[in-house]
């Protein structure tokens, strides 16, 4: 059974491109571009369903237009409009240097002394210093991405191992 654990957020279908059944994608991170993969997954009432790929082409470095097997008018690529579009985990490079920031948006995130702090919901990248946006019972917290508080990464599971300060929790 596929489970959608399996599997990571790339992007989100935008709109029909033409009228030959190809789709706009938008991506949020590049594993599309590292990865080779002949399939994508998007959830199809609450399920995670493979489309083949029969081609596609960049228009930017955000954007990419998609044709997928069997989707082949207008009206078949715009029921696929604003849904999520998911990348198998197994098929990924998982070379962390050219991961993404982006990429690890939905991992939990768990402290050696505090336990589980909550699920990173977004990164922010606007300074020097990279912080990871973690929303969890507690609330919002900032956690810096640095190598000296990461002591493991679960790309599996999809948990960041940290053992952050004692002060840096309660600012």
């Amino acid at each position: 059974m596929i489970k959608i654990d399996d599997f990571v957020k790339i992007g989100t279908f935008a709109k029909p491109h033409g009228v030959k059944g190809e789709v706009t994608m938008l991506f949020i991170n590049d594993i599309f571009d590292r990865s080779e993969c002949d399939c994508i997954v998007c959830l199809i009432d609450a399920i995670p369903v493979p489309f083949f790929i029969e081609s596609y082409r960049f228009k930017g470095s955000s954007t990419a237009i998609i044709k997928l097997e069997g989707v082949d008018d207008e009206k078949e690529a715009k029921t696929f409009a604003g849904r999520d579009v998911y990348f198998p985990k197994e098929e990924m490079e998982m070379e962390e240097e050219h991961l993404s920031w982006d990429y690890f948006i939905g991992f939990k995130m768990i402290d050696k002394e505090h336990g589980l702090l909550g699920e990173v919901t977004d990164v922010d990248e606007s300074t020097i210093n990279v912080l990871f946006q973690v929303s969890g019972e507690n609330g919002e917290l900032l956690i810096p991405a640095n190598e000296h508080f990461i002591s493991k990464i679960d790309h599996k599971s999809r948990i960041i191992y940290v053992l952050v300060p004692e002060g840096l929790l309660h600012l």
